[in-house]
């Protein structure tokens, strides 16, 4: 089995990073986002000696099981797939970010060994850190109701200097985004696959557009496709990278209700839109209000409020 060394031999492009941020880059390759035992391992020996355990070494470590772990990410953990993803990041012009860096978002350190290993971000990495980060997320199946009061809270977000996060999806996720940029704000979109495989494909103009006034991120490597549960996963980042979530629009089962559970886990304020009550697509909002505890929120004042 190779080490982060011998791997580096046969991998140029990892050279002009830190062995530490290297070996990062390796672990959004190989494991997947938010996996305790390889954050466990990871917290115990450092991104490089783990590393070099579960690819070279044998048995346990730090009195952790490594057997389940090295079957889920040795057969990842080639030569080639680590080098086709570094050389897509290189064409692709992404930055590596890692928890040394400055503009790493502090908010990720309450999401404990579930964090990120490290971020491949397209765009301007300052605003990932901006003291004023602002989750507006909803249903994909978005009413005009919905999208116009994602519109104005979102304007309004804008003029206050906030800087607004989301998830790219249809609907909600996307009108927030193109309502930050319509107002001249800045924007940030946290994706659940490879930055090389924008998703939605629908969304490909708006994520390029997104990069020139903001930032594409994801903890996912090059070439790695999403699923289901990087989607869920993913949706724990835009909840901890953001000092408040605003859910403007959602039905009872919706998505966005999964940001506000991560929210709520890290004790993150947050608001939800009311609607119609004849409206299955609020009836999520209706639910976090109700059962959650969260902010009922009817304009832009609200929200900056949270």
């Amino acid at each position: 089995m190779n080490t982060l060394a011998s791997i580096t031999t046969h991998v140029p492009t990892i050279q002009r990073f830190t062995t530490d941020a290297g070996a990062r880059g390796i672990w959004t390759i190989i494991s997947e986002p938010g996996d305790r035992d390889t954050g466990n391992l990871i917290a115990a020996l450092g991104a490089e000696e783990a590393l070099n355990v579960l690819l070279h070494g044998t048995g346990d470590a730090a009195g952790l099981d490594l057997a389940t772990l090295r079957a889920r990410t040795r057969p990842r953990a080639t030569t080639g797939n680590i080098a086709a993803a570094f050389a897509a990041a290189d064409t692709g012009s992404a930055e590596l970010i890692t928890p040394a860096h400055p503009h790493w978002p502090a908010g990720f350190n309450d999401l404990g060994t579930a964090a990120p290993y490290a971020l491949w971000v397209r765009g301007t990495t300052e605003i990932l850190a901006d003291p004023l980060n602002t989750a507006v997320v909803g249903a994909r199946a978005s009413s005009g109701y919905g999208e116009h009061v994602t519109m104005e809270i979102t304007a309004g977000l804008v003029s206050r200097g906030h800087v607004i996060i989301s998830g790219a999806a249809y609907g909600v996720d996307g009108m927030s985004h193109r309502a930050a940029l319509a107002s001249g704000g800045r924007t940030v979109a946290y994706l659940a696959g490879g930055l090389d495989r924008y998703y939605p494909t629908g969304h490909d103009a708006l994520l390029t557009r997104i990069t020139e006034a903001g930032a594409v991120a994801s903890e996912i490597g090059f070439g790695q496709s999403p699923t289901r549960y990087r989607f869920l996963m993913r949706n724990r980042l835009i909840a901890a990278a953001a000092r408040a979530t605003v859910v403007t629009e959602a039905g009872y089962r919706s998505g966005s209700l999964n940001i506000a559970t991560h929210a709520f886990t890290i004790a993150r304020p947050v608001g939800a839109v009311p609607g119609p009550v004849t409206s299955p697509t609020s009836a999520g909002c209706h639910r976090l209000i109700r059962e959650f505890g969260a902010q009922l929120i009817t304009n832009a004042e609200d929200a900056a409020a949270l």
